[in-house]
């Protein structure tokens, strides 16, 4: 089958090209992202390959339709960036790669935390510049310290077994706890009870409406003063300015990312010579306890093997007119949805406007 392959880098293209010798598609690849405005790349190909941060929306669906295209790989677990609805309504199929390493993240969360404790990024740079000084690199002891975690899926469940073996205590909060992470001597507790006691805190819950801007200055507020906070899942769930606030009071002692809640238009860039409008990360950058990574945490060779192989896979159970265990239907994807921060923010501009609605 002929595919074009959207947004891809050298080590996309090494991933999928070695995963193809065993199916044998016509791959051809392009650097840039999928959206409206560049789907005229994919006239006459009959099958699309696809990731953040191309934008499947109504209208660049409609011009795949139009130009032939009957099937859309997805190279990601999550598709908020894809219409599905409107894919449906076009007689468009979606297949996905629903996991790929979920070591990958949980062990990128546990290095962050470590390197912006330790102070391994500033010490890095300081020898480098044959300053070797220990003035400021001042770290603590993890074991023995109370680490929380919200989100107990795959991920956080796997940070979980691995940070038992620091010897901390572990809290967790989530809506459908786990029988195997309780095993490991994990107490699930409300949020304000985890805020309150821990002194690590790790994210690892999908988008919503009810977790967007999860950490605001109220839950900040809850927390122990010089608190470490991790977010290797979704940008939206921390609010920006409130972040800043803490770092700036002390309230907050520690922050590492690798997701942020405007990401698109930064990252997987080189951005070096640019200059950056976005002031909230400018700003985060300015501190000396914050370590940002660019969405990176899923990037090892596992992971890229693991969705080369799912996809291309995927794409020959469609060819062949199989049955796609990965096939994103209207229940599935009801079932595994997570939002958009667009359409989490016109959300919530809707509640507002219906409280001045009257009856």
């Amino acid at each position: 089958m002929k595919v074009a392959v959207f947004n891809t880098r050298p080590f996309d293209r090494k991933a999928l090209a070695e995963a193809n010798a065993t199916q044998g598609h016509e791959l051809v690849f392009f650097e840039s992202e999928l959206t409206a405005q560049t789907t005229a790349l994919a006239a006459g190909f009959p099958a699309v390959c696809v990731k953040t941060p191309s934008r499947l929306d109504e209208p660049a669906l409609v011009a795949l339709a139009q130009g032939g295209t009957r099937w859309i790989a997805l190279r990601s677990a999550g598709f908020d960036y894809v219409d599905v609805a409107a894919a449906h309504r076009l007689g468009l199929v979606l297949v996905r790669v629903p996991a790929y390493s979920p070591y990958a993240i949980a062990e990128h969360t546990v290095g962050l935390m470590l390197a912006v404790n330790r102070k391994i990024h500033r010490a890095y740079t300081r020898v480098r510049e044959g300053n070797l000084s220990l003035d400021g690199l001042v770290g603590f002891d993890v074991h023995g310290k109370t680490v929380g975690i919200i989100g107990t899926g795959h991920i956080g469940s796997i940070v979980a077994q691995i940070m038992k073996g620091f010897g901390v205590r572990l809290l967790a909060y989530s809506r459908t706890p786990r029988p195997a992470v309780v095993a490991l001597g994990v107490q699930y507790v409300e949020l304000p009870e985890l805020y309150a006691q821990c002194d690590i805190i790790s994210l690892h819950c999908p988008l919503a409406p009810e977790t967007y801007h999860l950490i605001n200055a109220e839950a900040l507020s809850q927390m122990k003063r010089g608190v470490m906070l991790i977010n290797t899942s979704r940008g939206g769930l921390l609010h920006g300015r409130a972040i800043i606030q803490a770092l700036k009071s002390g309230q907050l002692g520690y922050l590492a990312l690798d997701v942020y809640e405007h990401e698109t238009n930064l990252f997987q860039q080189d951005l070096s010579s640019a200059v950056i409008q976005d002031d909230v990360f400018e700003r985060l950058l300015t501190f000396p306890n914050v370590i940002i990574t660019g969405h990176q945490a899923w990037l090892t060779e596992d992971a890229l093997r693991n969705i080369a192989e799912t996809t291309l896979l995927n794409l020959t159970d469609l060819e062949q007119a199989r049955a796609c265990a990965n096939e994103i239907s209207a229940a599935s994807a009801s079932a595994a949805r997570e939002w958009s921060e667009e359409e989490i923010e016109q959300s919530l501009l809707a509640e507002e406007l219906q409280k001045w609605v009257p009856d």
